[in-house]
């Protein structure tokens, strides 16, 4: 029953009479599959504050790197799962790469228990966590081959936004969870004040801040049971021809995922800092990313079997120059929204969380602020709002044409971060932070709503640019590029922090903004556009 070989959704009395009931079981399996998928990949941006309020003996600027490290890997992990549907089947892709995320979930509850746990397996458990942000690209793939055309922007937006939603699930509830001892083991005590989404939590209270990897556990393990008796495999010539016996379709993904792997780890090992990696100066970060694309895919190539001919039938996409253009401007909206949510209550925390006081002549930023807002209570704001947008982004896109909606996004992302960037920087420099707060508060909300409809509106154009066997691929390439953004932007904030200038990282944002509304003009609005207004 969980192999399907006849499959033709574009007619409709296929549609109405059989497919339409498989269709929505299987979106209904994937959205919190996916949910959970975000939440793991990235939940090391909450994780890394409590880890800060219970003094783990780590810098600000390492705790920094965990999210980028889960960031990386998680991008690179999604150009090989842009093509585990055709080689393994969806149900098989689904249920096997949500039961391997609760590797790093008990990994991460055991390691944060002590605070001894030496910094290196915080960063191999990050480095898991990935599996959670590939997800993304087989996961929109296979839902992309279950519905008609005419339906596919709901069912997308709504897999994408609710699995996006993830993110906000994750930072509402790991704060609540830490505050009993649900899976029991010993609480740590606050040194400074924590909090959840209903308010401060003062320092001196116990904390479990181990929930926050066995909470997924919950969740977990009957989704991997609903996926394998749920969902379904489509063995049709356009989606799935070949994928044999379970087993080896899943032999198959994890083969793959062992690529992506390699070269996420090669690439962390160049930048990261002794003793962890070589610490190439921070603008290697760039061209080791385009190397990892690089090497990924030539590895890829050179997969022997069956997989190889499935693969390169595929690879066509990298021939069509839209697939670049399209992969630079979903950076714009899917990557801030990804990069901004996995580094979001960390900024705040450390930004507003302490003072700026000048001492001997010398500007410090060690001293806690205890008029600071809580990093928990406010982080979930942004990511919420983008999330939930997103589906509106593709509704509205499907009236005024996408293209026009992303060049209208595009502005208000580059004047948003603008005005961010001067409130960070008159925080940074200020003895009472909290003052700047508010305004920079609604300005990032602004940004994180501009995401979210830019999510929605790019979408539609790449539906409408590729045809129905490069969409799929395309989809999941450009949303590889773009989750890169989960790794550079809490790398950038990190690295402009320890320059004591973290406005200087949203000024470089506006400056990419920027790039991508001339891109979505020239070709996509333009006078020599060859899709107008897609």
């Amino acid at each position: 029953m969980s192999d399907i070989m006849n499959w033709d959704v574009e007619n409709t009395k296929f549609w109405e009479n059989e497919g339409k009931r498989i269709a929505n079981r299987n979106l209904w399996i994937s959205i919190p599959s996916l949910l959970c998928g975000f939440a793991v990949w990235l939940y090391w941006g909450i994780i890394t504050v409590q880890m800060l309020n219970l003094g783990f003996p780590f810098a600000k600027a390492e705790l920094f790197t965990l999210a980028g490290i889960a960031g990386l890997t998680g991008a690179t992990l999604r150009i090989p799962s842009s093509f585990f549907i055709r080689i393994a089947g969806g149900r098989n892709t689904i249920f096997f790469t949500t039961a391997l995320l609760m590797v790093p979930a008990i990994g991460t509850g055991l390691a944060l228990q002590d605070k001894n746990t030496p910094l290196w397996i915080f960063q191999l458990l990050a480095f898991l966590s990935g599996i959670g942000g590939g997800n993304f690209a087989s996961s929109m793939s296979n839902i992309s081959f279950f519905f008609p055309k005419r339906q596919q922007g709901l069912a997308l937006g709504l897999n994408a936004g609710l699995g996006n939603a993830g993110v906000t699930t994750m930072q509402i509830l790991v704060p609540l969870v830490m505050t009993f001892g649900i899976f029991g083991g010993t609480p740590m005590i606050l040194e400074n004040t924590s909090g959840t989404l209903i308010g401060k939590i003062p320092a001196g209270s116990e904390t479990y801040i181990h929930n926050a990897g066995y909470v997924w556990l919950l969740f977990l393990v009957p989704l991997a049971v609903m996926s394998w008796f749920g969902m379904h495999n489509i063995k049709t010539d356009a989606v799935s021809p070949d994928v044999g016996s379970a087993t080896g379709a899943m032999g198959k993904v994890l083969g793959l995922l062992l690529i992506g792997f390699f070269t996420a780890a090669a690439g962390l090992y160049i930048i990261l800092p002794a003793p962890t990696g070589l610490g190439a100066p921070d603008w290697a970060k760039w061209p080791v990313i385009a190397g990892i694309l690089f090497l990924t895919v030539v590895l890829m190539k050179m997969v022997p079997g069956d997989i190889k001919p499935n693969l390169q039938r595929q690879f066509k996409i990298f021939s069509n120059k839209h697939t670049w253009i399209m992969s630079v401007i979903y950076t714009m909206t899917f990557g801030s929204f990804i990069g901004y949510s996995a580094g979001f209550a960390l900024a705040i925390k450390v930004v507003f969380g302490y003072q700026h006081l000048m001492v001997d002549g010398v500007l410090t930023h060690d001293t806690v602020n205890a008029a600071g807002p809580s990093a928990l209570m406010y982080a979930w704001m942004g990511p919420f709002i983008g999330a939930l947008i997103r589906p509106v982004g593709g509704w509205i896109a499907d009236k005024a044409g996408g293209a026009k909606v992303t060049q209208i996004v595009s502005v208000i992302m580059i004047a948003s971060a603008l005005g961010v960037a001067y409130y960070l920087k008159q925080a940074y420099q200020s003895a009472t932070p909290e003052e700047f707060f508010l305004p920079f508060l609604i300005l990032f909300l602004v940004l994180f709503a501009a995401t979210g409809i830019g999510n929605g509106s790019t979408f539609r154009t790449i539906a409408m640019v590729f045809d129905k066997e490069q969409a799929g691929p395309a989809l999941g390439w450009t949303s590889a590029v773009a989750a890169y953004g989960a790794f550079v932007i809490p790398q950038v904030f990190g690295e402009q922090i320890k320059l004591a200038t973290p406005e200087n990282a949203l000024y470089g944002f506006a400056v990419f903004y920027l790039l991508c509304l001339v891109l979505n003009w020239w070709y996509y609005l333009g006078p020599k556009a060859e899709y107008k207004n897609p």
